[in-house]
């Protein structure tokens, strides 16, 4: 692939600017992030705020959590766009393994980035027995 990839990462509210700019200030400028939030959108906004970010570039969309607004968009958008693909439950470590490894394929780097994210997700002095439930 020639191009590097670009992530969206698609978030309610402030928590997309957050993630970016928590990557910036770890992996600096280069990273390929942009923030793009859901407020005041509804899902043609929505498409419309996707459409400007990738520009027609491929790409990885990280929605903030399944089942949500974000998502349902995203998932639409790729489902139109074959070089784009969506993970949803975005967090900091998969958002640092994509800006260092942007040359995969968008297919490539979603693997690799839920590989990521969820092995960063682990209960701190939890007893083994409680790790891995639900509520």
């Amino acid at each position: 692939m020639n191009e590097p990839l670009t992530g969206v990462v698609l978030a309610h509210a402030e928590v997309a600017g957050a993630l970016v700019s928590a990557v910036e200030s770890i992996a600096g400028a280069d990273h390929g992030l942009v923030a793009v939030s859901n407020t005041g959108c509804d899902r043609a906004a929505l498409t419309a705020r996707l459409t400007a970010a990738l520009a027609g570039r491929p790409g990885v969309v990280f929605a903030d959590m399944p089942g949500g607004s974000c998502a349902f968009s995203a998932a639409a958008f790729a489902r139109t766009h074959g070089d784009v693909a969506v993970v949803t439950g975005v967090n900091l470590a998969m958002l640092l393994d994509f800006a260092f490894h942007r040359s995969l394929t968008p297919g490539e780097a979603a693997a690799r980035v839920t590989l990521t994210g969820k092995g960063s997700i682990t209960a701190v002095g939890a007893e083994p027995a409680a790790q891995g439930r639900g509520p």
